[in-house]
């Protein structure tokens, strides 16, 4: 018989205004996988996400160290904190291949993530398990023996949730730290699971570095932990992380503009180097030379028009392109 089981948690008026609009923001960046700037961006952010997870658990390489140690490069710092940093590019270069559903998922997220720390990595804990916070244990998690069961639940009910993922995802992120289903590593895999969770949702996701926003308000990320255990529900932590989705798609938006706009001075810079070699080039070959797609090369092509850096003499086909002022 399966589990009926909901976690409990109340949509309040602000959970509605921060969803909506989340989901209105990220309407505009919806085309963003298809753009040359996007490889670089996502890149440098998987990067953040993976330092600002790590950070919080005290690791204390920044963003510079991690990049060079995903290049290959050597690094000094403890054997711990390299092997942490080891295993979650490891985890985070899966993350698009990850069924949120799946708990082999979750248990091989684990594996990969914990693997050079953990003699039981990629299994649920065998022991019982206490947090501390300041002023001692914070929480008492549940004990081992029903560690399967719960997780077999919280699967059962995202896998069946007509939530909105937003919320769902926070609402899984909370009850998987209340269970604390490892014996080490519950906190980065709960943040790498709510960004499976929202990539699935919409793709961008896996592409927007939250855990570095929640490490920027680490205080108010363990304080809503606090509060949801003290209410039996995860309605202050859901609040918290629809903030702090919030903020990473107004940040990740503000960044990809100014890349994006960079981009498009370095292509039509391009476009205009190819025209003074060749004044006869054709959109075909332009699109070619710069691995462009022609209605790209068009667009680019009108607005140079439009502000009077170039016109077209003669017929499309018999015609050239002039370089006014030159």
């Amino acid at each position: 018989m399966k589990s009926s089981y909901t976690p409990p948690y109340t949509i309040t008026s602000k959970m509605v205004w921060l969803t909506n609009e989340i989901t209105e923001m990220i309407t505009k960046v919806s085309a963003i996988k298809k753009e040359k700037s996007a490889p670089i961006l996502r890149k440098k952010n998987r990067i953040r996400s993976i330092t600002g997870s790590l950070q919080i658990e005290g690791n204390t390489l920044n963003l510079e160290e991690v990049t060079a140690l995903i290049e290959g490069k050597r690094v000094l710092g403890t054997v711990r904190e390299i092997e942490e940093v080891k295993g979650a590019i490891k985890a985070y270069e899966e993350i698009e291949n990850y069924n949120p559903t799946e708990i082999q998922d979750l248990l091989k997220a684990h594996r990969l993530m914990m693997g050079g720390i953990l003699e039981n990595a990629g299994s649920f804990r065998k022991g019982n398990v206490g947090i501390y916070g300041k002023e001692g244990v914070s929480h008492i998690a549940p004990p081992a023996y029903r560690v399967d069961e719960l997780m077999q639940n919280l699967f059962t009910w995202l896998s069946k949730t007509e939530e909105h993922p937003l919320i769902s995802s926070s609402v899984f992120h909370y009850e998987f730290e209340f269970i604390h289903p490892f014996s080490d590593g519950n906190g980065r895999i709960g943040r790498l699971w709510q960004s499976v969770i929202l990539g699935n949702y919409r793709e961008i996701f896996f592409y927007i570095p939250i855990e570095s926003i929640v490490r920027e308000h680490q205080q108010s990320y363990y304080k809503a932990l606090e509060e949801s255990g003290s209410a039996g529900e995860s309605t202050p932590f859901i609040e918290f992380m629809l903030e702090s989705v919030h903020l990473s798609v107004k940040e990740f938006l503000k960044e990809y503009q100014k890349s994006s706009q960079k981009s498009n001075l370095k292509s039509d810079q391009k476009i205009l180097n190819l025209i003074k070699q060749d004044n006869r080039i054709s959109i075909k070959e332009l699109a070619l030379r710069l691995n462009m797609s022609e209605s790209g090369i068009k667009k680019v092509l009108s607005k140079l028009k439009s502000m009077g850096t170039i016109e077209r003499v003669g017929s499309p086909k018999g015609g050239y392109w002039k370089i006014k002022g030159e």
